[in-house]
């Protein structure tokens, strides 16, 4: 009589946890080939789309895969997390393949896992770590809480810090910090310290952008940015306004005795060897000083090209556009919409050795080795016109200007750009059409602008879908012409996603996308531009051009399932 064995059933064509579900009866053959479907559809792991789709419950989950393949079952509930070893594994591979280390004896690594018929994972972990994994199954649900909680996609010590002290790094300044140091006593709170410091860990635990501590008549109130959107964190006592600001300002090496005028500042933060910027800005306000802290991660440079979220074509067209010997590349957005990232990952790929690069900005935001920075100081009459014209002293291969403000510095920008020098900026602008007509209407001449500008990428970030909980979503085919669909597009092939919300997201998006209008200037448009044509002319050019506008850009990463609609529309007013 034939032994009915997870091989040799008729479910044989599928493969790895789905199989054993199936064999075990948790799922219909038909449903568990439907899931894996999503699954690819989403590319995410076949477990996370059983449970987003509550087919099977997380707990019932492990113990069937436990059974059925002999395996070990753990409680992460039961044990401490930071007692767990850390460093190993590198946290993005332990957050990428959804897997926990546990411990490690010998040449074994125990690696608790909620799929544990992943080939390619134990792959990655024995390369990477040169052991041999042990596979321990765990409940998806506590793992991926596990990991957020151990921070894994930002820094794995970080939590570590919360009640301990922090390191900032004011040594490299002149006799300010010294005066700054002789304040502090009066503002060396240590409940303030603390709370600082605490919310500063939870912003970078959060994958804050911002933070913003905003005083009112009868309240004060602490906001972060997380994904573009502002959270309400906490209220804290009133009381605290001054102390905070004070201490926020010693640390930042501004004026803690001036009350009434905006100021900019910076500070760092040390941890072992890591480090992590912060940028300052305060702004007296009826009750007392708004400060916001920009959080300026520097590895978000070197993330590469790819990982912004051009498509081919508009990838293509700035990389051609930057790796010209001169010319002008401007990159245009509102503030916060990451167009300082899109400039460093460029310099970032042409920053070779034989290439000299000069950069001015206000401030600097990221510290690139190999890149001449300098920041500007009205002040002393170091504007971004005045570093413009020294660096053209400075035999400059490449130069980028934080932003172009006035008649004077774009003037001096476009004349580098007509004599071999390759200069990008930014402007704050809605779209690339616009852009050129605002150069226009600051009063550089026509000609000059068609002769030097090379490329324009106007750009937005959009919330990206949360992977794990997103699900299938069902427009009228009228709503989804509206926001700009041709008929031929919703051929059926392919569905929108809606956002759900779960434990591991922030109301159904995780992390931002970047949409993007690459517009290179063709002679079409240089045409347009000599003649004065408005920016619904170019606009119309670009478009004959096959030059995608920020709303066309986005209905693309709807239907790759990548953000929403309604998202796509709040953040393109078109």
């Amino acid at each position: 009589m034939p032994v009915d064995t997870l091989v040799e059933s008729p479910q044989s064509h599928l493969t790895g946890v789905a199989r054993v579900l199936v064999h075990a009866g948790k799922l219909h053959q038909k449903a568990a080939e439907d899931l894996a479907k999503t699954a690819r559809e989403r590319r995410a792991s076949f477990v996370s789309a059983v449970i987003a789709a509550g087919a099977v419950q997380p707990a019932d989950l492990a113990h069937t895969l436990a059974s059925a393949l002999a395996l070990p079952l753990l409680d992460l509930a039961a044990i401490d997390n930071t007692k767990l070893p850390r460093g190993i594994v590198d946290a993005k591979l332990a957050t990428q393949y959804q897997i926990a280390v546990l411990g490690k004896r010998g040449n074994r690594i125990f690696i608790g896992a909620a799929d544990p018929t992943d080939q390619e994972a134990a792959e990655r972990i024995k390369f990477a770590t040169q052991l041999s994994p042990e596979w321990v199954i765990v409940e998806y649900d506590k793992l991926v809480r596990l990991l957020e909680a151990q921070g894994a996609d930002i820094n794995a010590t970080v939590e570590s810090l919360a009640g301990g002290d922090f390191d900032f790094d004011v040594s490299d300044e002149d006799s300010a910090a010294q005066e700054g140091a002789d304040v502090s006593a009066e503002v060396e709170d240590a409940p303030v310290v603390r709370f600082l410091q605490k919310m500063l860990v939870d912003a970078i635990n959060m994958r804050a952008s911002d933070l913003h501590f905003e005083p009112y008549e009868y309240n004060y109130r602490v906001r972060f940015r997380i994904d573009g959107e502002l959270r309400e964190i906490t209220q804290p006592p009133v009381a605290i306004k001054d102390k905070l600001a004070s201490r926020i300002k010693v640390i930042s090496r501004l004026d803690i005795a001036e009350k009434r005028v905006p100021q900019d500042g910076r500070l760092k933060l040390k941890f072992g060897n890591k480090a992590i910027d912060f940028r300052i800005s305060t702004l007296p306000t009826l009750f007392g000083e708004k400060i916001v802290i920009r959080i300026l991660d520097p590895s978000s440079a070197k993330l590469g090209i790819e990982a912004l979220g051009y498509e081919k074509i508009e990838r293509e067209r700035l990389l051609n556009a930057v790796k010209r010997p001169y010319g002008m590349v401007l990159v245009t957005g509102p503030t916060g919409s990451g167009k300082t990232v899109s400039l460093y990952t460029c310099l970032n790929i042409l920053n070779q050795p034989g290439v000299n690069i000069c950069t001015v900005e206000d401030p600097a935001e990221i510290n690139l080795p190999g890149v001449n920075q300098v920041n500007v100081n009205d002040k002393a009459g170091l504007t971004f016109a005045a570093a413009l014209r020294s660096f053209l002293r400075q035999d400059p291969d490449i130069v980028m200007v934080g932003e172009i403000r006035d008649l004077e510095t774009a003037d001096i920008a476009i004349k580098a750009a007509q004599t071999g020098h390759l200069v990008m900026s930014t402007l704050h602008t809605n779209d690339a059409p616009s852009t050129l007509t605002r150069l226009l209407n600051m009063g550089v001449a026509p000609f000059n602008i068609a002769a030097s500008v090379l490329l324009i990428t106007a750009q937005r970030l959009a919330r990206r879908l949360c992977d794990n909980c997103k699900a299938q979503a069902d427009y009228p085919r009228e709503a989804l012409q509206r926001a700009g669909f041709a008929d031929t597009e919703l051929d059926g092939s392919w569905r929108p996603y809606r956002a759900v919300g779960c434990t591991a997201c922030n109301n159904g998006y995780k992390g931002r996308v970047g949409l993007y209008q690459v517009m290179p200037i063709t002679e079409s448009i240089q045409r347009i531009i000599l003649a004065e044509g408005s920016s619904m002319d170019i606009a119309a050019q670009a478009q004959k051009d096959g030059v995608r506008d920020l709303r066309q850009a986005g209905l693309l990463k709807v239907r790759a399932g990548v953000t929403t609609l309604e998202e796509v529309i709040s953040v393109t007013n078109e």
